[in-house]
C-alpha cells in the first residue's frame, strides 16, 4: 500500500494563475531532489479558488525528508502572499479499485 501527500489550497481570487506557476516550480524542484515523485494539481469546479495536489510517495520517512528540506519550505513559503488557507496533509491507502493490487 502506498502513502499520499495531500494539500488543500485556497488561493487569494484573481492570484490562481501565479499560484499553479508557483506550484509547479515546486513540484520541479521536488522532482529534481526526488526523482520517483510524482503529484497532480486539480482545480476546485465548485470553488474557483481552492486547488487540491496528491501524490503518491514510497514511504512516511520520504514525505518527513521532502517537508523538512529547505527547498519544500522555501516553495510553501513563496506561495504565501497568495494564500488565504492550505492544508497540508499525510494519509495512508486504505483501499483501491482499477490497478492491480497484488
Amino acid at each position: 500500500m502506498s502513502v499520499y501527500t495531500l494539500g488543500i489550497w485556497l488561493v487569494h481570487p484573481g492570484r490562481e494563475n501565479d499560484f499553479v506557476q508557483a506550484w509547479r516550480d515546486l513540484a520541479r524542484k521536488t522532482q529534481e531532489d526526488f526523482p520517483h515523485a510524482k503529484g497532480v494539481l486539480m482545480h476546485d469546479h465548485d470553488v474557483p479558488n481552492r486547488f487540491i495536489s496528491t501524490g503518491p510517495w514510497e514511504s512516511i520517512e520520504q514525505i518527513e525528508q521532502w517537508r523538512a528540506s529547505s527547498m519544500y519550505k522555501q516553495g510553501v513559503e513563496a506561495m504565501k502572499d497568495m494564500l488565504e488557507h492550505f492544508e497540508p496533509h499525510t494519509l495512508d491507502e486504505a483501499a483501491s479499485i482499477g490497478r492491480d493490487t497484488a
